[in-house]
Formats: C-alpha cells, structure tokens, sequence
C-alpha cells in the first residue's frame, strides 16, 4: 500500500458537509490490509483554524519504512550542510591568505599613477573605445543542491543579454562552471566563445585561464568592453548577483560597475564564519587598506609605463580570482541554507508521520481490546 499521500496529513483543507455522520464507535473491525480508520468530524476549534487531519489509510509497517526514510534522509541533509560549512571556511581562508598580495599591488597601482597623472598614459588594457560588442564572463556553480544560486545568476545574464539586444551591441559569453556550460550548450542561438570548468577551490590557474582569454579578446580589438557576472556574499542567508566592468581596467586600481561608477579597492569587506549560541553566524568587518604614498625623491629603474603594463594583468588575475571565491563562498553558503531547510522539513515530517503511527497503533490495541472484552461478554 502506498504511503505517498501522509505529506498531505498536515496540510489538508476541511470540507463543509451537510448532515455529518456521529462519530463512530472506536472499537471497528480490523481488515487483513490494514486497520481502517474512520475520519471523524472537524472540531469547532480545528474549523476555526482552517485545517484538520484526514484519515490516513496505510498499514503500520508502510509507516514504519516511511519513517525511516525520512530519518535517513535528515541524517544526510544535516551531514551536507556541515560539510558545507566547513568548506565555506575553507574559502574564507583562501580569500584572506591572498589578500596581503591584493592590497600591496592596490598600493603600487595607485602610488604609479599618482606619478603619472601628468603623462599621457597609452596601456592597452586601460583604453577606452566606443563599444560595440560586449563580452560577459558568466560564473555559477558547479552542483545543485543550493537553492536559487544559480538560477539568480542565471536570470542576471538573461536580464543583461536582453539590455544589450535592446541598446542593438553584440555580445558573447564566457560561461563559467558546470551549471552555466549545460544551461548555454542547451542554448544555441546564444553565442558563446568558451567554455571552462571550475574546480572545488579556485586557485590562480583558474583565473589565469579566464584573465588569458579576455585579455586576447579585449587586446585584439574583438570586445571593447568585458564585463564580470558573478554573486557576491553577503550573509549566509543572502548573496546578490552583481555586475563588475572588467575591462577596461580603472589604472588606479578600482573596481567599476557598468555604469561606470568606480569605487576604491583598497577599501574591503571582510565576513568570518562563527558560532553564536550554538548557530552558525557571519561577521563582517570593513577593512581599510593603507596607500601609503611613494617619496618624491624615489627613482623608477624602469619606464613607469612598463611596470603599469605588467602589474594590470596581475591586478586582472586578481580581481578574476576574487569574483570565483566570493561566488564559492555564496554557493556554499546556498547550500548550507538549502540543506538546514532540508533538515527542518525532514523534522517536521518525521514529527507528523510519528503522530499517524501512533494514532493507528493506539487505536489497533484498543480494538484488540474491546474485541477481547466482546468475546469475554459473549461467552457469559
């Protein structure tokens, strides 16, 4: 027999019925199937509620499995969610490890264009041109299992590639990770230039392989401007997909929305995960880099053209590498979410399915009995 309709237990509707029946005498007869049970009427205060339990018809061991079932999936849900708070610590390590290199190359950024601001600087990866086609390097996850990750940003590139239809700009897309690649590969009428996988942590190789490829693009003059889609997180509750302009690069070491609106990268956002009376929580911290300035006296080896042109793609590599962290961490923080409500769910199941059981169970033995006592009564 069947169990699939007890989620429907909690939930049901009562009906309105004219000339209800009494409520039949506890003691029914039990069938070879199974014990039937007899819905009885709504109570005035369960009608006033909205809601009242149905009868369920399913045998005693089919609840039994069901049950179970439910406690092992709890089991596993929890276990996941776990997991994944440990390797959103894992990520938060690898964002602040590379920190130290960021902001020292943030430093040096500035400090050389305060020195050159005079000059008219030609570095290809700073250059402005009218834009025509636009490339945008799409970042999701790799697994389900977290939510709406990555069907927000998903909807994000689909919002953006309808805006650049409407403005009439070409574009093209560098999808990143594997929910993106199967997403896109479904849909051909989307250009699309490269495909690239993401690992379990990223590391400077990923975002090297990433930075090569819109650098070639932007340099040969093929996109005039590359923009980056990525989730930044927030909390372990809420992340937001955003929209950075990746090239062309800001020579002072900021970081652009695509209206052009820039903001110092030297100012940051720092999150910890910690416990909180027994609950997962997040800190954050705003962290201010110091740009200490270069003396005036001091003498550059080298053209200061020549080391702007060989700290920008390092800057590129960095920013590329931070977007893949932050969007790790916001897919593992999805997924935490995702599974607690999981295990939440599985409780509450495992609590209604607990209550069937044994109601039906009382009321088999309470049938035995009064079946004995009318046997008992017969034969005096």
């Amino acid at each position: 027999m069947s169990c699939s309709n007890l989620t429907m237990w909690a939930s049901s509707k009562p009906s309105v019925l004219s000339g209800a029946p009494e409520v039949e005498a506890l003691a029914a007869r039990a069938h070879v199937g199974g014990l039937r049970l007899a819905a009885a009427p709504p109570s005035p205060a369960s009608l006033r509620q909205g809601t009242h339990s149905t009868a369920v018809h399913c045998g005693l061991r089919e609840l039994r499995e069901r049950i179970e079932s439910v406690k092992n999936t709890q089991k596993i849900t929890e276990a996941m969610k776990l997991v994944a708070a440990a390797k959103v610590r894992r990520a938060q390590e690898a964002v602040v490890s590379g920190r130290p290199f960021s902001e020292t190359l943030v430093e040096v950024l500035y400090n050389i264009n305060e020195q050159l601001q005079t000059d008219d600087v030609d570095v290809p990866l700073t250059k402005v041109r009218p834009v025509k086609k636009i490339a945008l390097v799409v970042v999701t996850g790799d697994r389900g299992l977290c939510g709406g990750f990555n069907n927000a940003i998903i909807k994000k590139a689909e919002t953006r590639i309808a805006e650049l239809k409407a403005l009439g700009l070409d574009f093209t897309i560098i999808s990143v990770g594997k929910k993106g690649n199967s997403y896109f590969l479904r849909r051909p009428y989307i250009p699309v230039d490269r495909f690239l996988e993401g690992g379990a942590l990223p590391t400077t190789k990923d975002a090297q392989a990433i930075a090569d490829d819109v650098f070639s693009l932007f340099v040969s003059e093929e996109v005039d401007k590359v923009e980056l889609l990525y989730t930044k997180f927030v909390s372990l509750v809420k992340s937001d997909p955003i929209i950075h302009t990746l090239l062309p690069l800001s020579p002072k070491g900021e970081i652009c929305d695509i209206n052009g609106n820039c903001v110092d990268a030297a100012e940051d956002e720092l999150f910890r995960l910690t416990t909180k009376e027994g609950k997962l929580t997040v800190e954050r911290e705003t962290v201010r880099t110091p740009t200490q300035a270069f003396s005036p006296i001091l003498q550059f080896e080298q053209d200061p053209v020549q080391i702007l042109d060989a700290l920008l793609p390092l800057y590129l590599n960095s920013q590329i590498l931070r977007a893949l962290q932050e969007s790790l961490a916001s897919e593992l923080a999805a997924r935490m979410s995702a599974m607690s409500n999981a295990t939440d769910n599985a409780v509450e199941l495992k609590r209604s399915l607990s209550m069937v059981y044994n109601r039906q169970r009382q009321a088999k033995i309470t049938g035995e009995i009064l079946e004995i006592v009318a046997g008992a009564d017969a034969l005096t």
